[in-house]
């Protein structure tokens, strides 16, 4: 009878649970654009599978319920909208907003106003102030962060002439705001990628991402729109120099 090792028995079980998790994850269909991964599934299914990144940039869904495709809850105000939710508009768990500290080392999670009671105190909180008052909607929305040593920091800009593909589809210039704050982030995730902001706004940044979204019609926008921000110009690289013409003498 040969002798136990316990090293290599432990060795060989965690060779095991990886390649199941390979496995699994393999099961998702996933698009590779450029620097950016992006997984078509509910992210409670694939984010155990990931490893952990630098942070996590997302608008999770708040439930708000009966969105029409023209991102208006028909007009009505929030509170006479019917319990009926879109399928990607489904409200966060404790046990999710747990899952979203986990997958990153900071976290920047908008709609926080809706799951406070799930998040521990923060001094930065980060405001998209939209220039509106009074109207069926926010006048602003909130999102928060983890561990920021900011104070916190507000965003001016109306949402009036904003071209949406997602009904809840956040402004292009505010996500880019989200990550200055995260100069030292090389990977994001946003695990309710949606049409795909948070992803062309890493991507202009320079950053790799790392996004999924399980509503088949949106990720393929998002697919589109990621893969058309990596045929644009950068936004983190400076302009080559102009040529500058030297004297004879």
């Amino acid at each position: 009878m040969s002798d136990y090792d316990p090293a290599e028995n432990a060795r060989k079980s965690y060779d095991v649970a990886i390649d199941a998790l390979r496995e699994k994850l393999a099961s998702f269909r996933c698009e590779r654009v450029g620097d950016a991964t992006l997984f078509l599934g509910d992210c409670r299914e694939i984010l155990p599978l990931l490893p952990k990144v630098d942070a996590v940039v997302t608008d999770p869904p708040y439930g708000l319920g009966d969105w029409n495709e023209r991102g208006s809850n028909k007009g009505r105000p929030f509170s006479d909208v019917s319990n009926e939710t879109q399928e990607w508009d489904q409200p966060l768990t404790a046990d999710d907003v747990a899952a979203l500290r986990k997958a990153g080392k900071h976290q920047i999670l908008w709609g926080a106003n809706y799951y406070l009671d799930s998040l521990p105190r923060t001094k930065m909180l980060m405001i998209w102030n939209k220039g509106i008052r009074r109207m069926h909607f926010n006048d602003a929305e909130v999102a928060w962060t983890s561990g920021f040593r900011e104070a916190v920091r507000v965003f001016d800009l109306s949402p009036s002439g904003l071209e949406k593909e997602h009904p809840t589809q956040k402004p292009l210039a505010l996500m880019r705001w989200c990550l200055s704050y995260l100069p030292k982030a090389e990977t994001i995730l946003d695990p309710f990628m949606g049409s795909g902001t948070t992803g062309v706004a890493a991507v202009q940044m320079g950053k790799r991402f790392v996004g999924i979204e399980r509503d088949r019609k949106y990720f393929e926008i998002a697919c589109r729109r990621i893969e058309q921000a990596t045929r644009e110009p950068r936004l983190d690289l400076e302009p080559p120099a102009k040529p500058k013409q030297e004297g004879l003498l």
